[in-house]
Formats: structure tokens, C-alpha cells, sequence
């Protein structure tokens, strides 16, 4: 056999593994550029001074002590690495400055930030944000809190805190889609009550690390096959 004939039989394959290679890839990377769903839902946050970190308990387990700031923030995010925060400062002196301290009772400063349009659920409207000082029994929970400045709250069986006085009015830790932006009911992944919610990971929506490997792995094995024909010729 001559060989122009040899190339001309061997190109036909490689030109459809190439398609296959081409095509697999497309389709890897379109499932990893999709942008991931969030959560709509209420974060809890704790103020150290000047900054607001992420609570690692939820409000109806935390105790804070007397002189603490506690913020609460309305808004669509995938996990606590991309939660958006209260937007007032945690400034204990300027929240609970016309409360004045009472034996037996200890100040708690609030921030509730409802959020903005964008996240709010279809048809609401967020109210203003605010803030409020609970004077409380000294062993009071972080909900007890709230719930003396706040009410009426609503929870979800799970105990998970769905609204702050009244907002919103229905739903609780719905998924957002993150094609369409529509909600649609979902197990509450990102509760403030019963996970940790600094364990989730992942906050970017490219290709995953597993993507990527499986893209190498098809290529590899593509690059194998055309060594292997031109080996065979």
C-alpha cells in the first residue's frame, strides 16, 4: 500500500477523534461555566470591633455577652464565602448609645440589614435597614435577642430563621437559579441554625478542579490513540 493511501485511511479516524476531543471539551467546560445556584436566605454575622465575620453558630445557640454587636443580612449567595455583609459598621457605642446599661441585663447591638431589591423574593419590596439595642437577661441567646427588638420572626421547622419582622413574607433558604434567577423550594442548604456554614467551599463558578482533570484525562487518552496509529503505519 502506498503511502498517501496510509494517510489518507489514518486521517479519516484521527479527524473524528479530534471531533470527539473538540466536543467533549465543550461540553465539560459549558457544565463548569454555568453559574452555580445560591440561597436566598438570612446570614448571621458577629462584629469584632470594626470588621464582621461570619458566624460560626447559629443565633438560636450563640450567648453573647454584654457589649456585643450581632448583624443580619438578607441577600442571594452560594455559601459564607460570598455572603454579603450588614452595610453598617459594628459600632457597639453609636447602636446602643441611648440605652442606657441595668443591673441584671446586658446590651446586645443589632444590625438588620433587610438587603436590596435584587435579592428580594418576587413582589416584595426589602424595608429600610436598621438598627436597634436589646437589653436582655445575661444569659440570653442571640435569638432572644433579635426576637425582643425584631418581632414577629418566622422559622422554618428545622428552626431556621426565615424572616425578620416579617420580611419576607413567604419562603425560607429557597434555591436561586443561577441561569434564571428564579427561585424554586429547595432543602435549606445554608442554615443558620443547624451547619456550620464556613465549611462550604467552592464560591466561583468556572470549571471545578474535577472538571478540569477529566478534560486532561480525555486529551491524554486522545494523544495516546494518534501515537498509537502513527506507530501502526
Amino acid at each position: 500500500m502506498s503511502r498517501a493511501r496510509a494517510a489518507a485511511r489514518l486521517r479519516v479516524p484521527l479527524v473524528s477523534l479530534l471531533a470527539a476531543l473538540v466536543a467533549a471539551s465543550a461540553v465539560l467546560l459549558g457544565a463548569g461555566s454555568a453559574q452555580a445556584a445560591g440561597y436566598r436566605y438570612w446570614s448571621f454575622w458577629e462584629g469584632n470591633g470594626k470588621n464582621w465575620e461570619y458566624a460560626t453558630q447559629g443565633p438560636s445557640l450563640l450567648r453573647p455577652d454584654d457589649g456585643t454587636v450581632q448583624g443580619f443580612r438578607f441577600a442571594v449567595s452560594e455559601d459564607s464565602g460570598d455572603a454579603d455583609q450588614p452595610r453598617r459598621a459594628p459600632d457597639f457605642g453609636a447602636i446602643c448609645a441611648d440605652t442606657p446599661a441595668e443591673d441584671g441585663k446586658k446590651r446586645v447591638a443589632l444590625v438588620i440589614d433587610p438587603g436590596t431589591t435584587t435579592d428580594a423574593p418576587d413582589g416584595e419590596k426589602p424595608p429600610a435597614l436598621r438598627t436597634a439595642c436589646a437589653q436582655v437577661a445575661p444569659d440570653a441567646s442571640s435569638a432572644e435577642a433579635l426576637a425582643a427588638v425584631a418581632k414577629p420572626l418566622r422559622y422554618d421547622d428545622s428552626a431556621m430563621l426565615c424572616a425578620i419582622s416579617g420580611y419576607p413574607r413567604t419562603g425560607c433558604g429557597e434555591q436561586v437559579s443561577g441561569d434564571s434567577g428564579s427561585a424554586k423550594p429547595s432543602e435549606p442548604a445554608k442554615t443558620t441554625d443547624d451547619q456550620d456554614q464556613g465549611e462550604e467551599g467552592d464560591g466561583g463558578g468556572g470549571p471545578s478542579v474535577g472538571l478540569l482533570v477529566g478534560i486532561g484525562a480525555v486529551l491524554l487518552l486522545g494523544i495516546a490513540a494518534v501515537v498509537q496509529a502513527r506507530r501502526r503505519r
